[in-house]
C-alpha cells in the first residue's frame, strides 16, 4: 500500500511538471525574433507615364514556408522595406494577419506585374481572410498606409532585379 501511495505521487509530480514544462514552450512564440534580410529591390511605376513612385528594399518570400510565415512574429519593418511574395501561378490569393504584429498593406500583383487589388491597413493579429478579389502572382506587404501615402493605384506596375522576366 505505502507502495502504491508513494507511486501515484511521484506520478503527479512528474505529470505537474511535463505540464508545467509545455506551458514555457507555448509561450516562447513571444520572444521569436526575425530581422530583415534584403534580398533584392522593388520599384513600383506609374501605368501611365513608366515613372518610379518609389523604390524599396524587399525580402523574398517564394517557398512554401516562406510564404506561410510571412512578416509573422516580426515588431517593426523600416518604411523603405517590403515582404514579396512570389508564387508559382497566378491565382485568387487570400491572407491573414495571424501572429503579424505589425499593421500592413497588402498590394496584389497579377503575372504582368501590375497591381491588381489591395487590402489596406490590414490589421495585426487578426484571422479575417484578406482576399486578392481577382488572380495574383504576387503580393507585396508593406507597412500600413504607405500604398496611399505613396499613391499606389490598380495598374501600376513593378520591376524587380528579383522576378524573373
Amino acid at each position: 500500500m505505502k507502495y502504491i501511495i508513494k507511486y501515484t505521487i511521484v506520478l503527479l509530480i512528474f505529470t505537474f511538471l511535463v505540464n508545467c514544462k509545455e506551458e514555457v514552450r507555448s509561450t516562447s512564440s513571444d520572444k521569436v525574433v526575425v530581422n530583415f534580410k534584403k534580398e533584392g529591390v522593388l520599384s513600383i511605376k506609374k501605368a501611365d507615364s513608366d515613372s518610379i513612385i518609389k523604390t524599396l528594399d524587399i525580402e523574398i518570400a517564394d517557398n512554401e514556408y516562406e510564404t506561410q510565415t510571412g512578416l509573422m512574429y516580426r515588431t517593426s519593418m523600416e518604411q523603405n522595406q517590403g515582404m514579396l511574395f512570389i508564387f508559382p501561378d497566378e491565382q485568387l490569393r487570400s491572407f491573414y494577419m495571424k501572429n503579424t504584429k505589425i499593421p500592413l498593406d497588402i498590394i496584389y500583383i497579377d503575372e504582368d506585374k501590375t497591381i491588381v487589388s489591395f487590402q489596406k491597413n490590414a490589421q495585426p493579429m487578426d484571422e479575417s481572410s484578406l482576399p486578392s478579389n481577382v488572380p495574383a502572382k504576387y503580393v507585396l506587404e508593406i507597412n500600413a498606409g504607405l500604398a496611399d501615402v505613396w499613391g499606389f493605384e490598380v495598374g501600376d506596375k513593378i520591376a524587380s532585379n528579383s522576378i524573373d522576366d
